[in-house]
C-alpha cells in the first residue's frame, strides 16, 4: 500500500461508523462551540442541532460526507477524507447557536 493511499484509509478505520447519506442529504455548513469546543451543528437546512443530535443524524444517514468517532465517552462527527481540506469541518464558520 502506498503512503498516500495508506494516509487516506487510516482517519477512516479511526472512525466507529460512515454516513451513506446519498447527495440530497443534509450538510453540516457551520459548528457551534464553546470554549472551543465543538458542542453542535448547523445543517443545510439552517437548523441547529446538537452535537449528540447531529451523531444521531449521521448514524440514520441523514448527513452526508461525515463518519462518527469518540474519545473516551464522547461522540462527534468527522469529515470523511477525500483529499479535499475545503470540505473539512475544521475549516467550516463557527455560527451562534
Amino acid at each position: 500500500m502506498n503512503k498516500e493511499k495508506n494516509g487516506s484509509i487510516l482517519p477512516i478505520m479511526a472512525m466507529d461508523s460512515i454516513s451513506d447519506a446519498g447527495p440530497d442529504a443534509l450538510k453540516i455548513t457551520g459548528l457551534v462551540k464553546s470554549g472551543g469546543t465543538v458542542t453542535g451543528y448547523q445543517l443545510s437546512d439552517g437548523r441547529i442541532v446538537s452535537r449528540e443530535s447531529g451523531v444521531e443524524l449521521a448514524k440514520e444517514n441523514q448527513i452526508q460526507g461525515v463518519g462518527v468517532a469518540h474519545n473516551k465517552d464522547t461522540e462527534y462527527l468527522k469529515s470523511i477524507p477525500d483529499g479535499t481540506q475545503d470540505n473539512n469541518l475544521s475549516h467550516l464558520p463557527t455560527v451562534h447557536g
